[in-house]
């Protein structure tokens, strides 16, 4: 209990959120061309200087709890002792979602804020690699990130990006490896399936989702985004819409790829009644295994349908096996007001994931994971059932995402304060350093 007691201590005996609030100062402190404005950063300086050394010359281990007191209020660094105590392991490697996890549009103007960037140059800079997990476009990641973190970093060896949910990975400064394209993995038959549904989706879209959405760039992955403001009526309006389209159109494209007979083809002339006929079977068939697999896909299919029995989950059965297979292997993705995409479900994140560790050469992972959505809890529990690190997600993640982070270890944040939980983590290594 050693650690314990001169943490109290350490928040008992000293002045640390003077000494927080002048470290802040000093790290953020913006470059600026004058001398009254340098003079007053230098006099913060050397006040950080003081107040650390009144701790290092205090307490056993004094320059690490100097560190601890000037990057962490109390509750984040007992949070963080908690969380040494109970695993062992410093963290070695970050697994970070952006969009409204990093950065949130509803308290960051959608930008990451400079806090987050410092902790994250911070928790780089200490030897602890960075990995980006993102549904994405790796172009608008890449752009971004250099924005933000700077070119030096993102080309650093220590940072990759796991883009478009895990479809490829870009990890500069590693030669050959710097680029891997994991769908290129996957066979011809679920390839031609995204090819011919990317280039139907909006020429064969409705009126409503041809004018209200735009396909976001991918290199694989097909994600309809709306040409609204992400979250308000018109987008929530227009993407339950497309999702519908797209799952209809999926239906089709499969039962053309695998090659099969519908009721109607065994009679038919092959006249467009009879393609007709095919593509309404394929669209049923896939109302219905997608909407047996999220209740909230299903949720849209059946404000849609005027028939809801007409994709029961009774007609799975009648499903042909080479149309299930690959139904089996194609994901249907909703995010409510944002997008509707189509993804492979042999390349989520946590593939992609897999994938940057061994490009970063991180053999014995102990990571930290943030994220709020569906696609990051598969990271999430990945990383629990090998006990490979811990879990934190905003407040306003999905149900299921904060059911599994607050069951593991409660690392919720507040909406847009991400950096909070880098700081746990810079914390927690800091204390691992003590044993």
């Amino acid at each position: 209990m050693e650690r314990y007691d001169l943490l109290y201590r350490l928040y008992d005996e000293f002045d640390c959120e003077t000494l927080r609030e002048h470290q802040s100062f000093v790290d953020l402190f913006p470059p600026v061309d004058s001398r009254v404005a340098l003079d007053h950063w230098e006099d913060a300086s050397d006040e950080l200087e003081r107040l650390k050394s009144e701790i290092r010359d205090a307490l056993p281990g004094g320059a690490t709890f100097a560190e601890v007191a000037a990057h962490a209020d109390r509750e984040t660094a007992f949070t963080a002792l908690d969380l040494h105590a109970r695993y062992g392991r410093a963290v070695n490697g970050l697994v970070l979602d952006v969009d409204e996890t990093l950065r949130s549009a509803g308290g960051t103007d959608n930008e990451i804020p400079r806090e987050a960037l410092h902790m994250l140059t911070t928790l780089h800079d200490s030897g602890v690699p960075i990995v980006i997990c993102t549904g994405q476009t790796l172009e608008n990641v890449k752009g971004f990130m250099i924005q933000g973190l700077g070119n030096e970093l993102v080309h650093s060896g220590d940072f990759s990006i796991v883009y478009e949910a895990g479809n490829g990975v870009f990890t500069p400064g590693h030669g050959s490896r710097t680029k891997r394209l994991l769908y290129e993995e996957l066979d011809e038959s679920v390839r031609g399936v995204f090819d011919d549904v990317r280039s139907r989706l909006l020429p064969e879209a409705p009126q409503d989702v041809r004018r209200g959405c735009h396909l976001q760039g991918n290199e694989f992955n097909v994600t309809l985004k709306p040409n609204f403001e992400t979250g308000s009526p018109d987008a929530e309006a227009v993407i339950d819409d497309g999702l519908v389209h797209l799952i209809d159109l999926l239906g089709a494209v499969v039962v053309e790829r695998a090659d099969v007979e519908t009721d109607g083809d065994s009679e038919g002339d092959g006249s467009a009644d009879d393609d007709d006929a095919s593509a309404e079977r394929g669209a049923a068939w896939a109302r219905a295994h997608y909407a047996a697999a999220d209740p909230e896909i299903r949720e849209v299919l059946e404000a849609d349908d005027d028939e809801p029995e007409t994709f029961d989950p009774i007609l799975l059965a009648d499903v042909p096996e080479p149309v299930a297979a690959l139904f089996d292997r194609i994901d249907v993705g909703y995010y409510r007001g944002d997008a509707a995409e189509i993804s492979s479900l042999e390349l989520d994140k946590v593939a992609g994931v897999e994938a940057a560790l061994e490009v970063l050469e991180v053999r014995d992972p102990f990571l930290l994971v943030m994220g709020d959505s569906k696609s990051d809890l598969r990271v999430m529990e990945w990383v629990a059932d090998r006990n490979l690190g811990v879990a934190a997600a905003p407040e306003h993640a999905s149900a299921d995402v904060l059911s599994h982070v607050l069951d593991r270890d409660e690392l919720v944040f507040d909406r847009g304060a991400s950096e909070r939980t880098l700081r746990t983590a810079y914390v927690l290594n800091l204390l691992a350093r003590l044993e």
